[in-house]
């Protein structure tokens, strides 16, 4: 079998003496993320403490996120909408592990919220914080926590913490 990518080999007696140039290069890279249109009106929306999304009067949904292009009929979405800001778990997870792989006693809980006013099944990614994890169960209803407007930034970070929506009648 032959290799696929032939090279020459080094070995520890070369390297040592020097016959290797080696250098280490740390670029300093800067970029700019562009949220385009459907998803900075969103960001800036929530730096206000408000939830907005895109109607489709062909297919007759509204859709949060929010986006430009209507994915089912093809075609330019047609109007921004409010939404409220409360809603129903569609899903969750108990996550005992962190992003970055650390361990956790009690978990998180990442959930997909299906939000009042938007079309069924349409909803946001959100961690759930207020709530014990034995309590929590599909078709909960939620409602989101704001930072304070000093601390908004116009980031889905802005809703702090989802807790129970006490003002909204359980499914039975």
């Amino acid at each position: 079998m032959t290799d696929k990518f032939s090279g020459t080999p080094l070995d520890k007696r070369t390297l040592k003496g020097g016959k290797i140039f080696m250098t280490s290069y740390m670029p300093k890279l800067r970029y700019r993320w562009d949220t385009g249109e459907a998803i900075g009106r969103y960001l800036e929306e929530l730096r206000h403490g408000r939830l907005i999304a895109r109607r489709c009067d062909v297919c007759q949904r509204i859709m949060i996120p929010p986006r430009m292009f209507c994915e089912r009929c093809f075609r330019p979405t047609d109007e921004w909408v409010y939404v409220k800001d409360t809603g129903r778990i569609l899903t969750f997870s108990l996550c005992y592990v962190t992003w970055n792989v650390r361990r956790l006693k009690q978990p998180q809980i990442p959930a997909v919220i299906e939000i009042a006013g938007a079309s069924p099944g349409m909803g946001i990614l959100h961690l759930v914080k207020k709530v014990p994890s034995k309590q929590v169960r599909v078709g909960m209803p939620v409602r989101a926590v704001w930072r304070p407007p000093s601390q908004r930034r116009g980031s889905v970070t802005d809703i702090g913490d989802g807790e129970p929506d006490r003002q909204t009648k359980e499914p039975k």
